[in-house]
C-alpha cells in the first residue's frame, strides 16, 4: 500500500490552474496530523504511549502524520508516520525534503523555525516563507522600500518582514496580531511585502487537507489494527483513497477552464465514488463514455461558490484537548473580513561586528614596545636623571602617559627614581658563571618532575659543546652551575632553570646520572641536540 500512495502521490494541478502558482512558483505547505486515534491495545500504547491532558490520559493513542501538500489543489506529495511521542516536526519534515525541488514555493509555521532547516530547505532549490519565532534576533543588514530587510540568520541569506496584521469584521470585531515572516524570496520588487503577507494565509490549506481524511474519509472513527502492520497498512490506503479523489476531481476541474480548484466538493466525489463501487456501475468500461465519467461529472455538477473572506474562533470539541480554554479575540460565528490593515515594521541596522583581528607573521621581527626604546635610551646615559618631558621630545617615544609609566616601571626595580619626575637605569647584574666557548649545541628541556615549593620553575637550557665530546661537556656544566641541581649559563638567550631536584639526563640515547638533593624525590630531563 505504500508503494501504491508513492505512484500516486504528487502535484496534481497545471501551473495554469487558478490558486496553485503564484509567480511561476507552486505553493506547498509543510504540517502535522496528530489526531490519527487508534485502538487502546498493548501493542499500540507500548509503541505510541499514551498522551497526558490536563485531566488524564486521552482515551487512544495517536498516530503522527506529516505531509506536503499542494495548497491549490490540497493533493500530498508524500507522507511520512511518526509515534505521537516525536514531537519534533522538524525530524519529520526533514525526511520530506527530497519532495521539494525548484519553482516551489514552500510555507510553515512557526514550529518549522529550526537551526539548519531553512538552509536545508533552500539546498533542494524550493522557495520559502515561514513564520519566525518571537525569540529569534536576526541581525538588520539592509533596508528594502517596501518596509522589508535584509539579514542571514543562520548564515542563510534571506529577507524579514515584520508587521502588524489587523482584521476588521463586519460586525465590528478587530483581531490584531504581529508576524514575522522569513522568505529567501529576496527581491521586494517583485514580490512585495503585503503580497507576501496575504499569501502566507495560504498555508492554512493543509488544515483543510486533512479535514477530509480525518473525519470526511474516516467519519469520526479510531482505526481498526491493533499492531503496528495493519495501522500502517490502514493509513497507506487512506492517503491513497484521498489522493486518487483529489486526481479525480482536479481532473473535473481542469476541464473547465477558470475554475479554482477549491470549489470542488470532496463530499461530493466521496459519495460519487461509493455509489459507483457499490454499484459495481463501470467494471465493465463503456467506449463511448467521456474522460470525466460519474465522478468528474459530479464534481462539476455541485460546484461551491467561490470563497468567502471570513474569521471566527477555533473550536475545540474534545473536552480533554489542552487547546479548550484558549483565548481568542475572534467572534464565536463566521463573520465577513471587512478589511485587512498591514503595517510593516522596519528595525534600526545592525551595528556590524567588529573585523577579526588578523593572524600575526611570526616571520617578522615584532616592534619594539616604548618600555625597551626608553630603557635603551636611558642606558646610553646611564649617569644622567631624565624626566619625561625629555623623553618625549625623542623620536618613536609617545609622549601619552608616559609619567605614569615611568612611576609603574620603576617599581620593579628597572628604573630607580632620584627626585619627583625623575628616574636613572639600574645597572645589570654581573654574570656569576664564565662563558665557555666550548660549550654550543645543546637544549636541555625539563619534561616532568615532582616540585618542592620552593623549587625554580620548569624551564629550558641552552649550551653548547663540540660535535665530540658534547655529554661530558654538559653534566661538567650542571655540576659547576651556581644553583645545586639547577642550571645557568652567563650570555644564554634563555635563562636555564632544570631540576631542583636532579635525577637523570638523556644523551644520545644513553641515561647517565646527575647529583642527588633530596632522598624521595625524582625527576628527568630530556637532552637533544641544538
Amino acid at each position: 500500500m505504500k508503494a501504491l500512495f508513492e505512484v500516486v502521490a504528487g502535484p496534481l494541478a497545471q501551473p495554469r490552474t487558478p490558486g496553485v502558482c503564484v509567480a511561476g512558483l507552486r505553493t506547498v505547505a509543510f504540517d502535522g496530523l496528530n489526531s490519527l486515534k487508534v485502538p487502546d491495545t498493548d501493542r499500540n500504547r507500548c509503541r505510541l504511549g499514551r498522551i497526558r491532558y490536563r485531566m488524564g490520559f486521552a482515551g487512544y493513542p495517536t498516530l503522527r502524520l506529516m505531509t506536503p501538500a499542494e495548497t491549490g489543489t490540497r493533493a500530498l506529495l508524500g507522507a511520512v508516520i511518526g509515534q505521537a511521542s516525536e514531537r519534533d516536526e522538524t525530524g519529520l519534515a526533514r525526511r520530506l525534503l527530497p519532495k521539494l525541488g525548484p519553482g516551489m514555493l514552500l510555507l510553515v509555521d512557526r514550529a518549522f523555525d529550526a537551526t539548519g532547516f531553512f538552509t536545508e530547505v533552500a539546498a533542494t532549490g524550493a522557495m520559502l516563507l515561514a513564520r519566525a519565532k518571537s525569540t529569534r534576533n536576526p541581525p538588520v543588514l539592509r533596508h528594502l522600500p517596501d518596509g522589508s530587510y535584509l539579514s542571514t540568520p543562520d548564515g542563510l541569506g534571506v529577507r524579514i518582514i515584520e508587521a502588524e496584521l489587523a482584521v476588521t469584521g463586519a460586525d465590528g470585531s478587530r483581531v490584531g496580531d504581529p508576524y514575522r515572516l522569513i522568505t529567501t524570496l529576496t527581491d521586494h520588487a517583485r514580490y512585495p511585502a503585503t503580497a507576501l503577507i496575504r499569501l502566507y494565509h495560504e498555508r492554512w490549506e493543509i488544515e483543510t487537507a486533512y479535514l477530509a481524511p480525518r473525519h470526511t474519509l474516516l467519519d469520526g472513527h479510531v482505526l481498526r489494527s491493533g499492531d503496528r502492520p495493519g495501522l500502517e497498512q490502514e493509513i497507506w490506503a487512506l492517503l491513497t483513497v484521498y489522493q486518487l479523489l483529489r486526481t479525480a476531481m482536479v481532473t473535473a476541474i481542469e476541464s473547465q477552464p477558470g475554475i479554482d480548484p477549491d470549489r470542488a466538493s470532496f463530499t461530493t466525489a466521496l459519495e460519487t465514488a461509493r455509489d459507483q463501487l457499490t454499484a459495481a456501475a463501470g467494471v465493465c468500461p463503456d467506449p463511448c463514455a467521456d474522460s470525466l465519467g460519474a465522478l468528474g461529472r459530479a464534481v462539476l455538477a455541485t460546484l461551491l461558490p467561490p470563497r468567502r473572506s471570513r474569521y471566527s474562533a477555533r473550536k475545540v470539541k474534545c473536552s480533554t484537548s489542552r487547546y479548550l480554554n484558549r483565548d481568542d479575540d475572534r467572534p464565536a460565528t463566521a463573520t465577513t473580513i471587512t478589511a485587512i490593515d498591514i503595517v510593516t515594521h522596519t528595525p534600526a541596522l545592525t551595528t556590524p561586528p567588529p573585523r577579526p583581528a588578523r593572524p600575526r607573521d611570526r616571520t617578522k621581527p615584532r616592534p619594539t614596545t616604548r618600555h625597551a626604546r626608553v630603557i635603551a635610551l636611558m642606558t646610553t646615559d646611564p649617569d644622567r636623571h631624565w624626566n619625561a618631558t625629555e623623553l618625549a621630545t625623542r623620536p618613536n617615544i609617545p609622549s601619552h602617559n608616559l609619567l605614569t609609566q615611568l612611576a609603574e616601571w620603576a617599581r620593579p626595580k628597572p628604573l630607580t627614581r632620584t627626585s619627583t619626575g625623575y628616574y636613572t637605569p639600574n645597572p645589570q647584574p654581573p654574570s656569576t658563571t664564565p662563558p665557555n666557548p666550548q660549550l654550543r649545541g645543546i637544549t636541555a628541556r625539563r619534561t616532568s618532575s615532582t616540585l618542592d615549593p620552593a623549587c625554580p620553575p620548569p624551564g629550558t637550557l641552552r649550551i653548547g659543546v663540540r660535535e665530540r665530546g658534547w655529554a661530558r661537556a654538559f653534566l661538567a656544566a650542571v655540576a659547576g652551575s651556581p644553583w645545586w641541581g639547577g642550571w645557568a649559563l652567563s650570555g644564554s638567550p634563555q635563562v636555564a632553570i632544570g631540576g631542583w631536584l636532579g635525577a637523570a639526563a638523556s644523551a644520545s640515547g644513553s641515561r647517565l646520572p646527575l647529583p642527588r638533593r633530596r632522598r624521595g624525590v625524582a625527576g628527568h630531563c630530556r637532552v637533544r641536540r641544538w
